[in-house]
């Protein structure tokens, strides 16, 4: 039997957290992920997918205005939320829709899927990622011996070893408490040579995504050595920013602080928990050392939209700065 679909506009926070958590939507298609971007130089967009009795997809779209040519660029990420059957669907009714309303030189998506994944002709895989492919996810449904297993040796030992020191792991839950998290981000991008946004971004993350984004801190006499913030749906926890001070450092405290926070979200009924993505460096290091096993999503798909997409894609001089501008606006932890 056939049937007509169409996108409308979700207005409700409650009617869209609802669909995204009941269908194992990821923590960024979230509606609070949505607010934060659109305080912070993005528009939101939530559109659900309705056959005329059910909505059967979902997707958020971040909406990132650019100069003329290029007008804007639309942008989904570890999105849509929908099913195999109807991922067609709703893409193609997803570019017919953001070229009428926003004129966009292309919609891009960054599925949270790994394995073959079908678009519709004029959709390309593309090599300029926003979010990094490459990432490790745990699979909490495994029990806690069999994670601890896959990890190397080394790792083990540094678990055992700083959850032995006089360390006292709790989750923030001020703003004051918060703060004082901050305070180690900065020292933490200091010595590691990466930017951060401005401090605003941080608490506008705390407030908006709420109970959907816990920060785990490890405290020494009551003063906090290093935190682990994530971003969380139903189903998958996704690490998004943390540090530590020297202090941290020498405790090796991170070790003692992650496997709680896994323990933790194993605790709570997800199912995934994702390192946030593998960059080059020495993190990347530590993380390859929780997994046996590297996972490749999908990667970042591209429908251009205008006849400026070539000048955008081959690296117009406008487009290579907002590229690095995006990038760093994802990217920084």
């Amino acid at each position: 039997m056939e049937y007509m679909t169409t996108l409308k506009k979700c207005q409700e926070k409650v009617d869209w957290d609802d669909y995204v958590l009941e269908h194992k939507g990821h923590p960024l298609q979230l509606w609070g992920w949505g607010n934060v971007k659109s305080t912070h130089g993005w528009e939101a967009c939530r559109l659900f997918l309705d056959d005329g009795d059910n909505i059967i997809g979902a997707v958020q779209i971040l909406i990132r205005r650019l100069p003329w040519p290029l007008k804007s660029i639309c942008y989904v990420p570890r999105g849509p939320v929908v099913s195999d059957d109807n991922r067609e669907d709703l893409l193609l009714k997803l570019e017919a829709y953001v070229k009428r309303v926003y004129h966009s030189v292309v919609i891009s998506i960054e599925p949270d899927y790994a394995g073959k994944y079908i678009v519709p002709s004029g959709w390309s895989r593309v090599s300029n990622h926003i979010l990094p492919a490459r990432t490790i996810i745990l699979d909490l449904n495994k029990p806690e011996s069999e994670l601890m297993n896959d990890m190397v040796k080394k790792t083990r030992q540094y678990i055992r070893k700083s959850t032995a020191e006089a360390i006292t792991i709790k989750v923030v839950r001020s703003r004051e408490e918060l703060t004082e998290c901050l305070k180690i981000y900065q020292e933490t991008s200091k010595r590691a040579k990466f930017e951060l946004h401005n401090e605003q971004y941080y608490y506008d993350v705390f407030n908006q995504l709420g109970d959907h984004s816990p920060v785990f801190a490890a405290y020494v006499d009551n003063h906090p050595i290093a935190f682990l913030w994530l971003a969380i749906s139903a189903d998958t926890a996704y690490e998004l920013y943390g540090g530590m001070d020297k202090l941290g450092q020498q405790l090796r405290s991170n070790y003692a602080l992650k496997w709680y926070a896994i323990r933790k979200c194993k605790e709570w009924g997800l199912s995934r928990y994702d390192f946030g993505g593998l960059l080059e460096g020495g993190v990347t290091t530590f993380k390859k050392g929780w997994a046996s096993e590297e996972v490749e999503l999908v990667g970042t798909f591209d429908r251009p939209l205008s006849a400026f997409y070539s000048l955008w894609s081959n690296g117009l001089p406008i487009a290579k700065v907002v590229i690095r501008k995006i990038k760093s606006l994802f990217r920084k932890k």
